[in-house]
């Protein structure tokens, strides 16, 4: 299908999210890819995989870009080589790009029952505000973990544990914005994350806080 959302969250930052329902070949017909690229996509063994990273480059033709417009760092981080930020997610039948004119990060998880499991392996603080016997709680983790994962691909600096260097502050299912914070070495930077679901599934995206 065509795009699924094209959000303007403020006069630097766009959000596009495509919902993947086209074909491998339905992609390669369209893109044209540099040779990195193609020898990336073709060594990923999943199609899940290989649609979800060609969607990526339809919704960078979205914003005008191509492919080549595209490079990565040392740590893994994208970048768009005229300076703007660029951030990017896929989950499942969802992918996502962010371009601003500021430091961005964005995360699209799929709602899962299991995120109660593995819950204290990226949360700490925010056990003061949380309850087991939420019946919201799935919701609750799943943004709780797109906001610390978009600030951990906002950030790009190795040795950063959810957990630890993570904090996001309150907030309600009736809310679509909190504050987060990274805490390092005995530095503390505030951001806005503004968060969202659709189809079961949770999406964040952090910018820093003026």
């Amino acid at each position: 299908m065509p795009l699924y959302k094209s959000l303007v969250l403020n006069s630097q930052t766009i959000v596009k999210i495509w919902k993947i329902t086209e074909s491998k070949d339905f992609f390669s017909e369209k893109l044209v890819l540099e040779p990195e690229s193609l020898e990336r996509v073709n060594g990923m063994k999943s199609e899940l995989h290989q649609r979800g990273f060609l969607s990526v480059r339809m919704l960078l033709a979205e914003f005008g870009y191509v492919d080549e417009d595209l490079v990565y760092d040392a740590f893994g981080k994208p970048h768009l080589k005229d300076g703007k930020h660029i951030s990017i997610t896929h989950s499942y039948i969802f992918s996502a790009v962010v371009v601003s004119s500021r430091e961005v990060g964005v995360d699209i998880e799929k709602q899962r029952e299991k995120i109660i499991k593995i819950a204290p392996k990226f949360i700490g603080y925010e056990t003061t505000y949380l309850s087991e016997n939420d019946p919201t709680l799935i919701q609750k983790l799943t943004w709780i973990w797109c906001i610390k994962e978009s600030l951990y691909k906002l950030y790009a600096t190795p040795g950063m544990v959810f957990k630890k260097h993570f904090l996001v502050l309150p907030f309600g299912t009736a809310s679509n914005s909190t504050s987060a914070w990274i805490i390092e070495k005995n530095q503390k930077t505030k951001y806005k994350a503004i968060f969202m679901e659709f189809e079961g599934f949770g999406c964040a995206i952090t910018t820093p806080e003026i």
